[in-house]
């Protein structure tokens, strides 16, 4: 798992996460996405390379929502990958990271478009 904070103009960041934020990583993750979250003017967390999450994971983007309320600093979880929106759904938190959620047309499946066997 692999978080990459990128920063842009004004002190706003952006954090990308790539992989999994399950409890493997959780520590780890807790504190990178803390300290960008502490570094930036506003966050920016890009959920869309995703693979796997976990409730841990789901516990840390509370965390890091309460702490940006507390402080002032706006976040927006952008990009939802499956994996993300499918734990979100699944504890109907969606709503509460105030984001929109674009729900995008899956791919068609290649076995689709073949023929079956006789």
């Amino acid at each position: 798992m692999t978080i990459s904070v990128e920063t842009g103009p004004a002190g706003r960041r952006r954090a990308v996460v790539q992989g999994s934020l399950t409890i493997y990583d959780a520590t780890a993750d807790k504190v990178t996405l803390l300290e960008a979250l502490d570094d930036a003017t506003e966050l920016d967390l890009d959920l869309s390379s995703v693979a796997e999450m976990d409730t841990a994971g789901l516990q840390i983007l509370i965390l890091v929502k309460r702490e940006s309320i507390a402080t002032g600093k706006p976040l927006r979880v952008t990009g939802h990958s499956e994996a993300s929106l499918d734990v979100l759904d699944r504890y109907n938190l969606a709503s509460y990271f105030g984001d929109p959620v674009v729900i995008t047309r899956p791919e068609r499946r290649k076995s689709r478009g073949k023929r079956g066997r006789r």
